[in-house]
């Protein structure tokens, strides 16, 4: 049976990225005191949940990443996700460094050095500070990566399952014994969302058995119990209450989505195109923290604060587009061919 193309993810990266910039702009911004000098009391109670749409993207991204890999080679791989990764980034993190150049100051700056590492993705393992801190997540993806890289080198993708298990009852070990660096080395906070989101694809793919529904109802606990944890923290950060219910209720509306999908019970919402959405969603997530965060301390309070917010979203989105439309796009497919045809002589 030929698959089809899978356009409601599309729609759910939107949504995950819309979340975050809602998170950002409506709450974390001013919460802490160190970012925004602009308040949106309206939103800030329901925006304060948006970091959720974060653990969405990692579950798109397990779902996503097996699709890519499945049958592939790590060649074909490794080309992908740089094309992927890079082009999107390298212009997002010059256009940051820029107006954080023209209209940082105070609050923020940056240095060429910090950009041209972070123009690297080695600012992580540098402690070189990230241009924008959305950047962390990244670096999650990146390890995640790796796992499938390691897979694919070894011709063991098909195996996934199997590994599967054994990365959740890891991962749970090490979170509730607090064993600190198999927690770092197999990015435990959020394997979960990765396990899921795998999990869901080899169901699409091949359809429901009792690993695969073991491994669902695994994943969906170790989520819950990561996500209190960090919701707790977060109390303690921005000085507010996060309810355990609403947390675990989010998690589990992300579970019951992607079994919709997995099931293809979405078909209707599918027909819908929202690639366009979809493209846009990474420049967007890049790009909408930092310099947000710059417009509203140089435009308020001298800008209605409705105005600066809702403005200041649609030109994140409108200028996401422009990016990916006019820059990315070209930029993905010259690497893409450079990348193939440079395997192809090493090859020779």
């Amino acid at each position: 049976m030929i698959k089809r193309r899978l356009k409601e993810l599309d729609l759910l990266r939107f949504l995950a990225a819309i979340a975050v910039v809602f998170f950002h702009y409506a709450f974390r911004g001013y919460a802490k005191g160190d970012m925004s000098t602009m308040p949106y009391p309206l939103l800030a109670e329901p925006a304060k949940y948006g970091y959720l749409g974060v653990e969405l993207f990692f579950m798109i991204s397990g779902f996503v990443i097996l699709m890519t890999a499945s049958g592939n080679s790590l060649r074909v791989f490794f080309i992908s996700r740089v094309v992927r990764l890079c082009p999107a980034f390298w212009v997002c993190c010059t256009i940051t460094y820029l107006v954080t150049l023209a209209i940082g100051q105070p609050r923020y700056t940056a240095t060429l050095y910090q950009y041209l590492i972070n123009m690297t993705f080695l600012s992580n393992l540098t402690d070189v500070p990230a241009i924008d801190g959305v950047y962390w997540s990244l670096f999650v993806e990146i390890q995640f990566y790796l796992m499938i890289s390691i897979l694919l080198g070894f011709r063991k993708i098909e195996k996934i399952e199997t590994y599967l298990v054994f990365w959740l009852i890891i991962s749970a070990t090490a979170e509730i014994l607090g064993f600190e660096q198999l927690r770092s080395i197999l990015i435990t906070d959020y394997a979960a969302y990765f396990i899921a989101g795998a999990t869901f694809y080899i169901i699409w793919a091949k359809g429901v058995t009792k690993t695969r529904t073991f491994l669902l109802l695994g994943a969906l606990a170790l989520a819950c119990y990561t996500a209190i944890v960090w919701a707790e923290l977060l109390e303690t950060k921005y000085s507010t209450d996060y309810n355990p219910l609403i947390v675990c209720g989010m998690i589990v509306l992300f579970f019951m989505t992607f079994s919709l999908i997995a099931t293809n019970k979405t078909g209707t919402i599918g027909l819908v195109n929202w690639t366009a959405l979809g493209a846009l969603t990474y420049p967007l997530y890049l790009l909408h923290q930092m310099i947000g965060f710059m417009i509203f301390n140089v435009a308020y309070p001298a800008v209605n604060p409705h105005i600066l917010l809702w403005g200041t979203i649609a030109l994140m989105v409108g200028g996401s587009y422009m990016v990916h439309k006019k820059i990315e796009a070209p930029m993905a497919s010259f690497l893409k061919k450079f990348l193939s045809l440079s395997f192809a002589r090493v090859r020779s």
